[in-house]
């Protein structure tokens, strides 16, 4: 049965009580792991539950997870920079504290995993769908910050000069010359909003195994059908890279 938990984040500028984010453990039998990252705009629930639920099958033990700001976790959306972001993931992880992990990260999740598998020897793969791997994703919301000061979506969301100014400060690069695990990439051939050649360039750079696997006909958010596809792929995948690298 899944278990709710809510983890607080100790921050520098917090008052009284940390900020907490909610997350979800589907328990294994197993000493074998695996944590989703959700995207920009994105929560916990939805197509995670089910992965979670697929992992679990798989004997993986699954972490689905909220940024602050965003599904039933504390903060603003405002506040949910990549540094926040990498903040809440860092907690989540030693929390449960497992030896090792796999990530998964979808949009701008795939960015936040990229950057914490660099930088985490525990992650032993690293999984995206239609990672964000470059500042030009975020083009449009660059001229509106500087003309308006903020962007603000129709759901009331809003992102300021922060979000801008901590994603210049992560850039590709670092990711190129730190991650030295094995990477699968799942794009939709359609995805208007993550350019697909974004992924086919990043996986050319990186310097370790890639998997990189273009979804004919799929946009951004993945069909019932793909979504299906993607989790026997990436389940296939990972029976792979643990035969390579010792078990993920």
């Amino acid at each position: 049965m899944p278990k709710s938990h809510r983890i607080p984040i100790e921050t520098a500028t917090a008052t009284g009580s940390p900020p907490e984010v909610a997350a979800v453990h589907h328990q294994a039998d197993s000493d074998d792991w695996i944590v989703f990252c959700h995207g920009l705009r994105s929560d916990k629930s939805g197509s995670y539950e089910g992965r979670c639920r697929r992992a679990v099958r798989e004997g993986y033990n699954a972490v689905r997870f909220d940024c602050r700001g965003c599904g039933e976790s504390d903060g603003a959306f405002v506040d949910a920079t990549l540094e926040a972001r990498l903040a809440d993931l860092r907690a989540v992880t030693e929390y449960f504290d497992p030896d090792s992990y796999v990530l998964f990260g979808s949009s701008f999740g795939g960015k936040m995993s990229f950057h914490a598998a660099a930088t985490d020897d525990r992650v032993r793969a690293v999984a995206t769908r239609a990672p964000v791997t470059t500042t030009d994703t975020f083009d449009e919301y660059r001229s509106t910050i500087d003309r308006d000061g903020a962007v603000q979506f129709e759901t009331g969301e809003r992102i300021d000069r922060r979000f801008l100014e901590a994603l210049d400060r992560y850039p590709f690069d670092d990711v190129v010359e730190s991650l030295s695990v094995p990477v699968a990439i799942f794009h939709g051939g359609d995805d208007d909003v993550v350019d697909p050649a974004d992924s086919f360039a990043a996986a050319r750079r990186l310097e370790t195994d890639v998997l990189l696997e273009r979804f004919a006909g799929e946009g951004h958010r993945f069909s019932r059908a793909a979504e299906d596809r993607l989790r026997k792929r990436l389940f296939d995948w990972l029976e792979w890279a643990g035969g390579e690298s010792g078990r993920c």
